[in-house]
């Protein structure tokens, strides 16, 4: 099964560039240009992972990830922060809320991809260690 990912972010390039990035390397993409119509097709598309930009008009990175973490549908989703932040007290604020990695900006493809790659596997792993029936499926 092809994974999916969500990415969110305000920048078109960054925005299009991540999603042609994933694309290349074989994942099914989905893009949201804010996060409320972010949080929206989390909720109908249910991607494998979403990759969330912080700073953005309207909901911002931190909120889309509390939305995402309060909805049993969405809640075991992994969400990567993509950030400028490089404030030690602000990427720490995320981790206390429940994001699972960041990626700070401008990044390298290589980046981006390991990531991503590394949260999938932690995702399958720990679906798996916590429904085992799933090993079948």
């Amino acid at each position: 099964m092809t994974k999916s990912v969500l990415v969110i972010e305000d920048n078109e390039d960054i925005r299009e560039n991540t999603v042609e990035m994933l694309e290349l390397a074989g994942y099914k993409t989905f893009m949201a240009e804010n996060g409320n119509k972010g949080v929206e097709l989390a909720l109908k598309e249910k991607p494998s992972l979403i990759i969330c930009d912080i700073m953005m008009p309207g909901l911002d990175g931190y909120g889309v990830l509390q939305l995402i973490r309060k909805d049993p549908q969405t809640e075991d989703i992994p969400l990567i922060f993509l950030t400028a932040i490089a404030d030690r007290n602000e990427l720490r604020k995320g981790m206390t809320i429940g994001h699972d990695d960041f990626i700070p900006k401008p990044f390298e493809e290589r980046d981006l991809l390991n990531v991503v790659d590394a949260r999938l596997k932690k995702a399958a792993l720990l679906q798996n260690l916590y429904n085992p029936s799933s090993l079948n499926g």
